[in-house]
């Protein structure tokens, strides 16, 4: 018999829920706060929780956080419901790491609906990461990080009430779930890519030097690096501020894109829309890209590492230590330095000092009238 643990403050809600879950074979017991609720949890080890976001002495949203980051109940199905929906959407909820999304009045057959398909859906979502662990660290030296499974968990917790309640959905709200599907599948691509970059990247001890970029493969990379990162944040093309200097650079053709998109990705995470973001290249090699977001502390700073994530609990963030690490390896292959700046509440400075051309440049004539504008 499958177990379900139910938590919401109204003792009404739940009676109804109990009586219509226990009459189809449930077990259920009961919680009226998020504080209990994770008590409850850890005792009872329930197959799904069912729990409501707004309550007094411990919401939904802390719940959901606290269980996906405890080792014995991370791998638990929850399906969080509200009545609410303009503060908390069913993406939210989903990127946060829930299984399902219900919005009250929940009614009896959505409810049960929603239980069978979650159990029925066990193998996906959340659970794959639990039974692929063991197979993927016998086989490469990096451990999967739940980051691929936070995108994949939107997909298909949307595209579901997307084939489900498609009938109920205004036109508009329709269009709006499309596009954060989108967001999630470019998320989810970016996440892999940059997972398998890392894994086949070379020893860079044991590399020669990277052959020279003219100026305008600089401009150009540089360029096709920021359309890449704007492809998930569209809205906040306006607020990036470009000045590049023409530059030789000593880096492999494609490494400078991948770099620039991943910094410019973490500068429009980590900042809002309508605040500027400078991309800026000097004539001696130096690539600084700065916002005015939230910063990070030194101690953050400290702990950047493959898949390290900082403060989720607060702001939602996807691959952050992933893409960071991706950025420093890339950077050893070319033999440039690496430094973060960050001032918390001040925003962000990355910047990477590329490896002196000088010698080189000698023998090249720059055309700076053929240089592309951004």
């Amino acid at each position: 018999m499958k177990t379900i643990l139910l938590i919401d403050d109204c003792q009404e809600l739940r009676t109804t829920f109990c009586i219509a879950l226990r009459a189809n074979g449930y077990h259920v017991i009961e919680a009226d706060s998020g504080i209990e609720g994770l008590k409850m949890a850890r005792q009872y080890l329930p197959d799904l929780i069912l729990s409501d976001i707004n309550m007094p002495g411990g919401d939904g949203s802390t719940l959901l956080w606290d269980i996906r980051r405890d080792p014995e109940l991370k791998s638990r199905q929850v399906v969080l419901m509200t009545g609410s929906p303009d503060l908390v959407t069913p993406r939210q909820g989903m990127e946060e790491g829930a299984d399902d999304f219900l919005v009250k009045p929940v009614s009896l057959k959505a409810l049960l609906s929603c239980v069978k398909a979650r159990f029925s859906r066990a193998s996906i979502s959340w659970r794959v990461e639990d039974q692929m662990l063991a197979q993927l660290r016998s086989c490469v030296p990096f451990q999967l990080p739940h980051e691929f499974f936070t995108p994949l968990n939107g997909i298909i917790g949307l595209t579901e009430l997307l084939c489900e309640e498609s009938p109920s959905f205004a036109p508009a709200a329709v269009s709006e779930m499309l596009k954060h599907v989108h967001q999630s599948a470019l998320r989810l691509q970016r996440t892999l890519r940059n997972y398998l970059l890392i894994l086949d990247l070379p020893d860079a001890s044991s590399q020669p030097m990277p052959p020279l970029l003219s100026p305008f493969q600089v401009e150009e990379n540089i360029q096709i690096g920021i359309n890449q990162a704007l492809r998930q944040y569209k809205q906040r093309r306006q607020d990036i501020r470009v000045r590049i200097d023409a530059c030789w650079l000593s880096i492999k053709l494609g490494d400078l894109s991948r770099i620039v998109e991943e910094l410019v990705d973490n500068a429009c995470k980590f900042s809002l829309h309508e605040s500027p973001i400078s991309v800026e290249l000097s004539a001696g090699g130096r690539l600084i890209i700065a916002d005015r977001g939230r910063g990070l502390t030194a101690e953050e700073i400290g702990r950047i590492g493959a898949f390290q994530q900082f403060d989720r609990k607060k702001y939602e963030q996807q691959g952050l230590g992933l893409g960071l690490v991706l950025v420093q390896k890339l950077m050893l292959l070319c033999q440039a330095e690496f430094s973060i700046s960050s001032v918390p509440g001040e925003g962000t400075q990355v910047q990477i000092a590329f490896h002196p051309a000088e010698a080189r440049l000698e023998k090249c004539t720059i055309d700076r009238a053929s240089l592309i504008r951004i």
